[in-house]
Parts: C-alpha cells; sequence; structure tokens
C-alpha cells in the first residue's frame, strides 16, 4: 500500500469525516463568541497534552477490561469498540472507533477543561468551543497513526515505524502492555511499556481480550452476537 492509497482509504471512512465536519462547526463558534489569545492557546495545549493520558486510561481500564462483557447492556458496546478490532486487527470497519461512544469521549476530556480555562477570562464558550475542536482533530491524527499501524504500509519515519512495531506487539504478542498510539510516554510511566524479547511468552488472550469460551459460557451476550468465539491467529483462520 502507498502513502497515496492509505490517505485516500482514511479521508474517505465517515469517522473521520464526521471528526473534521465537527471540528469546523466547533471552530465556527469560536470564531462567533472567541476567547483572547492566551486561554485560546491555553486550551489548545492542555486540550493535546491531556489527550494521551485520557486515551491510555480508557484503553487500559475500559477497552481492555473484563467486566463490560458480563453486563448485558455494555457487551454489544465492549464488542463493536475494542473486542472486534482485536479479533480482527486488520480490518477497517473496526478500525476507527464507534462514534456514539467517541465523540461524548472527546467532549468530556476536552471540552469542561477548555470552558474552566476560558471562564477566567469571561469566555468559557469560546474556550469550550476551541478545546473540543482540537481534541477531534487530534483525534483525527490518532487514527491516522492508527491506520499507518494496521494497513499494509511501511512508514519511513522511525519514530512511527517503531510505533507500528510496539502496537503490533499490543495486538499479536501481548495485550497487556503498550497501550499508546502516538506516544508510550504513560506506558513507561505505569510500568506497561515492553519489547518482544522481554515477554518471550505469548499472551493466550491476546485475540480474545479474556473473552474464552470458557467465559463465553457464563457471559454469552459477546458470543452471541459474534456467532461464536473465534480461535487462533486471525491471518490464519479458515486454513486447512
Amino acid at each position: 500500500m502507498t502513502l497515496r492509497e492509505l490517505v485516500v482509504a482514511y479521508v474517505q471512512y465517515p469517522a473521520i469525516i464526521a471528526y473534521v465536519a465537527l471540528s469546523l462547526v466547533a471552530i465556527g463558534l469560536f470564531a462567533w463568541q472567541p476567547a483572547p489569545v492566551v486561554p485560546t492557546l491555553a486550551a489548545v495545549a492542555v486540550s493535546a497534552l491531556v489527550y494521551p493520558l485520557v486515551w491510555y486510561v480508557l484503553h487500559r481500564w475500559v477497552l481492555h477490561s473484563r467486566w463490560m462483557f458480563k453486563v448485558p447492556v455494555l457487551a454489544s458496546t465492549w464488542k463493536r469498540i475494542h473486542y472486534d478490532h482485536h479479533q480482527d486487527p486488520n480490518h477497517l470497519e473496526v478500525l476507527f472507533g464507534a462514534l456514539h461512544t467517541t465523540l461524548p469521549t472527546i467532549a468530556l476530556a476536552t471540552a469542561p477543561l477548555g470552558y474552566a480555562i476560558g471562564s477566567y477570562w469571561g469566555a468559557g464558550f469560546g474556550g469550550a468551543c476551541i478545546a473540543f475542536a482540537t481534541g477531534l482533530l487530534t483525534t483525527c491524527f490518532y487514527e491516522f497513526v492508527h491506520c499507518i499501524q494496521h494497513l499494509a504500509y511501511k512508514p519511513k519515519s522511525k519514530w512511527i515505524a517503531e510505533m507500528k512495531k510496539r502496537h503490533m506487539a499490543h495486538h499479536f504478542h501481548d495485550e497487556t502492555g503498550n497501550f499508546g498510539i502516538t506516544t508510550f510516554f504513560w506506558d513507561k510511566l505505569f510500568g506497561t511499556f515492553y519489547d518482544r524479547a522481554e515477554r518471550p511468552a505469548k499472551s493466550p488472550t491476546v485475540f480474545n481480550l479474556g473473552y474464552t469460551p470458557e467465559v463465553a459460557e457464563k457471559w454469552p451476550h459477546v458470543a452471541r452476537l459474534s456467532g461464536g468465539v473465534a480461535k487462533g491467529h486471525p491471518r490464519k483462520r479458515g486454513e486447512a
């Protein structure tokens, strides 16, 4: 896959179109009721800096949780937002998060911070709008890097190539580490950063996130939605 082919696939995806469109709306609302320069820059900076931590927390303790599939009303959400992604890591349709889960998360992670910063200068609305727009555009960047990590494209950047290597280890070797997408700062801080050589044994739950056939017998909600629990390497399923 060439870079052009990757970009074409990326920009045509509905979630990315929605993020860009909503960011333009948020920027338009900011232009209608702007905040002064200082709180604007502060809201943008804080939103961009807090985003990787929010992602790490959600990725580690929500997306990789073993409690959501036990709750019937949450089982389908967990299946869609991450179980399906680990079942088939290179499937484009589940590579991006579902909008009904990502948009509220982005808004809650950024808009209140922007509002608080802007309010100090009497411009809470403008601060919230520019912070939300920052979160949406940061998500677009995250998802583009995520595409590079999963699709058949070999990055020329050493930084992105290293990120891809670590993320592939997360998907195909041991899912209990390397939770970052564009940075592994928080993995290093919380002790979840690893190289494959440091963990010679492959995780038996790297593709099912702990939702094994035995677990499915007790909590069958996800299995019913998935037509069972797939076993083995995603790329080798169906081979004789």
